[in-house]
Parts: C-alpha cells; sequence; structure tokens
C-alpha cells in the first residue's frame, strides 16, 4: 500500500535515513514531535540501531526526540507481531469478515506492554496496520 506522509514526517524520515543509511518506510509523529515511531526496512534493524545503540542515540539527539523502531515485514502477521514488539506475540490470525480484524496473542504478563502508555503501542499499531496492510483493527486475546 502507498502511504502518505506529511510534511514533517518526511522530514524526519530523510533525517533519519541521513543518519543511519537506513531507509525509513514510514514515520508516526506524536506528542507533538517529541515521540516518532519510524518503520524501518526489513532486515536492517540492527544496523539502524548501530553499535550499543549510538546510531539510533545519535539520530535521537539530532532530532530532540524519543524514536521507536518498527521492521517492516512482508506479511501482515509479522508486521503487526513486530509493531507491538517487545511484547511477546505468540501468535496473529487475521480475519476478514465486515472489517479486517487481527487478532494477537500475547503473553498474559506482556499485555501492558502491548498497551503501552495511554495506549499508545496497541494505538501505533492499529495506525501502521490500516497505512501498510488495510487492516482495520488489532485486537489482543
Amino acid at each position: 500500500m502507498e502511504v502518505t506522509l506529511a510534511d514533517d514526517a518526511r522530514q524526519y524520515l530523510a533525517a533519519f535515513e541521513d543518519a543511519t543509511g537506513v531507509d525509513g518506510r514510514d514515520c508516526l509523529v506524536t506528542d507533538g514531535g517529541d515521540s516518532l515511531l519510524i518503520v524501518v526496512e526489513r532486515g536492517k534493524m540492527g544496523e539502524a540501531i548501530g553499535p550499543e545503540g549510538r546510531t539510533i542515540q545519535r539520530f535521537e539527539d539530532r532530532v530532540d526526540a524519543q524514536v521507536r523502531l518498527v521492521e517492516d515485514a512482508a506479511d501482515p502477521e509479522t508486521f503487526v507481531a513486530n509493531a507491538l514488539a517487545p511484547a511477546a506475540v505468540y501468535n496473529v490470525t487475521i480475519s476478514e469478515n465486515n472489517d479486517t480484524v487481527a487478532y494477537v496473542e500475547v503473553a498474559e504478563s506482556d499485555h501492558g506492554v502491548a498497551i503501552g502508555t495511554d495506549g499508545q503501542t496497541i494505538e501505533a499499531a492499529r495506525t501502521l496496520a490500516k497505512r501498510h496492510f488495510g487492516i482495520d483493527d488489532v485486537q489482543l486475546v
């Protein structure tokens, strides 16, 4: 699916690519620009983070924002699991009835991690799943 980005998100992605040498596929700007979620090219997560996290730390310092990375995936199940990391995801099932819903089995002890502070993690997963795979909702089971 084609992802349309706002100007600020495009600028953050350009800065990310310049700082890390890794292609960014998408960028969500939250908390008034204090927080970024960047979808990273599949297989390039380690390169984006860098040795001991130095590469991503340099980028965070440069843009003065907290950055969370999500690795891109070829299939919606893996993508949704990646978007909820570091929660332990056991299984993702896509149901296509009236709406397309991703049902995610998460370790009971990781429900809070998958939801995130004020629901930010699961809301970001829903937004990204919709933009990249046309999934209408993400539900924890």
